[in-house]
């Protein structure tokens, strides 16, 4: 059975990469349209005291950072299914690549049972220690209960969706995500505000209906792989557990969710360090973020096409054609990462002013626009970073990666952090020493030197060519 996008033919790379790399955007843009329907569900919900607005917004960041970290966990799934699918479609070696999804799809419902357990069961403590507290963290805990609960959904449905990207398809994703999109915005205004004489369930129905929408995602994919009519076939023998075929997913997906969580640790470090700043610190930050998503989602909708062609070029034996695919495929999302840190310099006021319309949000907006306007500037390091991160990864290069990101992180983004952000930084038996105490701009410029600094060595690191001999 024949993929349903054939990235080796005869048509040119350009066209190959844009052909993977646009259904995926439109998938990443449909989870970005999701994000910003809560946040604008979240930023119209009558509260009893308007004044605390930022208080509630803060309480969204939050929780978008700890559901982003769950996007990082589902890497310890989907890395491994696409490398290896592609090596499979690639290799012509198609009856493999059927096992591998169904052994992708096992690993997809075991993890995702443990990040059930373990959300449900520990999601207070880790809300406090982000220093998160009073209404803001329950609020957060409010609003992340719900996809706690139905995590097992999403991670499954991400693990089909990395199969299919393996054998070229990007296409069937989309299409089931647009259902999810569309599903989950009525749906989470219905349970949010109520029908009728129902009043809804407030916050927490935002939630709710992203988990819903998820369920039945995973339900309609889970459906198309048995069919077989998307270039995969799903069968009760594939579900069967081969060790051996599992250990060589995790072999790939662990370094690289070692990668993944690792950086959502210290993204949540960082987060840390922006609430201790302050309610409107925090809000600013996460609309900041929502809106440098435009920029980042295009980065990994190339970084797709680019893991998708590297693994299934390696895979029929042509390591030079699988370079060139990575440098094309960086080439045209650097270009576009670029139009869109224009946008946020010419635009950043009313990009703001959508999510905060009304007097009391006005100090949100005199903290956020300066630092969207900062990360514009560093649109070209993070296209290297993600699109040269993902491409690491079709070649099963996922070990010194974990090394890059703890020095960007731990090095670079974690350290510039305090020192520009506090007043005085206490080093125990070193002494105080003074800090720049720059608020969040401070925060936001440790964070764009620190993705010039791993986008930098993602670059070599694929310039040098190592990765050609890694076997998956």
């Amino acid at each position: 059975m024949e993929p349903a996008v054939s990235p080796l033919g005869l048509r040119p790379i350009w066209r190959t990469v844009l052909a993977l790399a646009l259904p995926a955007l439109a998938q990443q843009y449909l989870h970005l349209l999701v994000r910003m329907s809560d946040q604008y569900l979240a930023d119209n919900f009558e509260l009893p005291n308007p004044a605390a607005r930022a208080t509630y917004l803060s309480a969204l960041n939050t929780a978008n950072y700890l559901y982003w970290f769950v996007a990082s966990y589902t890497v310890v799934v989907s890395v491994g299914a696409t490398a290896l699918v592609a090596r499979f479609v690639g290799a012509g070696d198609f009856s493999l690549a059927h096992r591998a999804t169904g052994q992708a799809i096992i690993l997809g419902i075991t993890f995702g049972l443990i990040g059930t357990i373990s959300g449900v069961l520990g999601l207070p403590t880790l809300i406090a220690a982000l220093q998160l507290h009073g209404d803001a963290a329950n609020y957060a805990v409010q609003f992340l209960m719900p996809l706690a609960a139905m995590l097992v959904f999403q991670i499954t449905e991400s693990a089909c969706i990395a199969c299919l990207s393996g054998a070229g398809d990007t296409r069937t994703g989309l299409k089931v995500l647009g259902m999810v999109a569309i599903l989950n915005i009525p749906l989470a205004w219905m349970l949010c505000f109520g029908v009728g004489p129902w009043a809804g369930l407030g916050f927490a129905g935002i939630s709710l209906g992203t988990g819903l929408s998820h369920f039945v995602g995973c339900v309609v994919l889970l459906g198309i792989l048995a069919r077989g009519k998307s270039g995969l076939q799903l069968t009760w023998a594939n579900l069967v557990p081969d060790i051996g075929l599992l250990r060589r997913l995790l072999r790939v997906s662990v370094p690289a969710a070692v990668d993944s969580l690792s950086v959502a640790l210290c993204q949540l470090w960082f987060l840390s360090l922006v609430n201790r700043l302050g309610d409107t610190a925090t809000a600013a930050h996460g609309i900041a973020l929502n809106w440098e998503a435009l920029g980042f989602l295009a980065g990994a909708a190339f970084g797709t096409a680019a893991m998708t062609l590297i693994g299934q070029n390696l895979g029929a034996g042509n390591p030079a054609r699988a370079a060139h695919c990575g440098w094309v495929a960086f080439k045209m999302g650097a270009v576009t990462m670029t139009g869109m840190g224009v946008m946020f310099i010419l635009f950043a006021a009313p990009m703001f002013r959508l999510f905060c319309h009304d007097a009391s949000s006005q100090p949100v907006i005199d903290e956020g626009v300066p630092v969207l306007r900062l990360i514009a500037l560093a649109m070209p390091a993070l296209a290297s970073q993600i699109i040269f991160t993902s491409a690491l990864r079709g070649a099963g290069d996922t070990r010194v990666p974990v090394l890059i990101s703890w020095i960007g992180f731990l090095g670079v983004r974690i350290p510039l952090a305090y020192l520009l952000t506090r007043s005085e930084i206490d080093l125990g038996v070193f002494g105080v020493v003074p800090g720049w105490n720059m608020g969040l701009l401070g925060a936001w410029v440790a964070m764009t030197t620190d993705i010039w600094v791993r986008g930098s060595f993602f670059m070599v690191r694929f310039a040098s060519g190592r990765w050609k001999k890694i076997e998956v």
